[in-house]
């Protein structure tokens, strides 16, 4: 067998969407982008959602929309993936990385409190593989510091944790549609709050400075108003380009349909994977995964002889990763870092199995099968 990591799972109803695009002869920053935002919004409960071209895209603005002064601190996990810290450098702050809790892997708040100074400004946890941070916990704590709050929602889509969903706990949350995350856009991101003053530059933000739908204005400019100068517009923030188009949020508004089926299916082969793996020495898996409670982006273990594991299922055609390497430890952010002893150890344990919504059974039995020969 060869068996793929991760995979985006598509059909049919994806080609057509995208086609309509090309019918409307409309594929830049449209009206599909509205309508994949309003439905964004109304999935989470935001007050408001603007889509992008990823993620990384809503983690820098995330923070740009509070104009931090320069120098300030940025509390943020160091088992995460690049952009959450790339993020803070992007806005000329720095980044303290937060060792992890032991069981959960997500931000430990133990060393949180450890590494809080007055010159923090913000914290970003991260919702690793989908396995939600305590925000109850979190969010008091920040409030009384101060601290603005951005959750990074790259691992999950839909994921309920106490009767409210991820991403909107804190004061703008951000999620992925890359193609390797719980639904695709191939490459986007969608970034949501509950305080629409926060993101009232945003949209001017995402589209080179300029704040404008451009699609209603191609479609009217002709008809309504014809003394109007539909030319004009104004430059008062700095842009970037960072949006979304109509290609990327045809694809999403499919997605988005098949969202809960693709959760379903997700937590159907962990829990296959759970079953299998259950009292095989010296293997645990990665997290106390709760697969009929939250979705996740990702499955993997923590096993002895790591590499030597790896490189088995290599040779058995079954792709394999780990996620992540720890930031702390990384020469970019090197003179930041080597603080979060925990983590820079145990990643080293930390194998990612194979999970995405087209998994067959047969290929979830060869995977358990084929760790299960290694470990005899």
């Amino acid at each position: 067998m060869n068996i793929r990591l991760f995979k985006p799972s598509f059909g049919e109803e994806e080609l057509q969407a995208v086609k309509e695009a090309f019918d409307r002869s409309w594929v830049g920053l449209g009206p599909k982008v509205s309508e994949f935002e309003q439905a964004w919004q109304d999935f989470t409960g935001a007050k408001m959602a603007v889509g992008l071209n990823s993620a990384t895209a809503a983690l820098h603005l995330a923070l740009a929309v509070f104009r931090f002064p320069e120098g300030k601190k940025v509390l943020v996990p160091s088992l995460t993936f690049s952009s959450t810290a790339s993020a803070i450098l992007y806005n000329r702050l720095v980044p303290v990385f937060v060792d992890s809790d032991p069981v959960t892997l997500g931000i430990s708040l133990e060393d949180l409190e450890r590494k809080y100074d007055k010159n923090c400004v913000a914290v970003m946890p991260v919702h690793y593989a989908g396995h939600p941070v305590p925000m109850e916990k979190l969010m008091p704590w920040a409030r009384e510091k101060g601290l603005k709050v951005i959750e990074d929602c790259a691992h999950t889509a839909g994921g309920m944790y106490k009767g409210k969903m991820l991403g909107v706990w804190g004061d703008i949350g951000c999620y992925s549609f890359e193609e390797k995350k719980l639904m695709t856009t191939g490459d986007g991101g969608m970034m949501v709050t509950n305080d629409p003053e926060l993101f009232k530059d945003v949209k001017a933000m995402r589209w080179v400075g300029i704040d404008k739908d451009n699609w209603k204005t191609a479609q009217t400019y002709t008809q309504a108003d014809q003394d109007a100068m539909h030319w004009y517009y104004e430059l008062n923030v700095l842009g970037y380009k960072y949006n979304m188009n109509d290609l990327a949020a045809s694809i999403g508004l499919v997605q988005f349909k098949k969202l809960p089926g693709f959760n379903q299916k997700r937590s159907q082969i962990i829990r296959q994977y759970l079953d299998g793996l259950e009292n095989l020495p010296g293997i645990i898996p990665l997290l106390p995964y709760e697969p009929e409670k939250y979705p996740y982006q990702m499955f993997g273990i923590r096993a002895d002889n790591r590499n030597e594991l790896m490189i088995h299922l290599k040779s058995k055609g079954i792709a394999t990763g780990c996620h992540y390497t720890p930031l702390s430890i990384q020469p970019l952010f090197e003179s930041f870092g080597r603080n979060c002893p925990f983590i820079e150890k145990e990643a080293d344990r930390f194998i990612t199995l194979p999970l995405h919504a087209d998994l067959a059974d047969a290929e979830i039995i060869y995977v358990l099968d084929t760790i299960r020969a290694y470990l005899q």
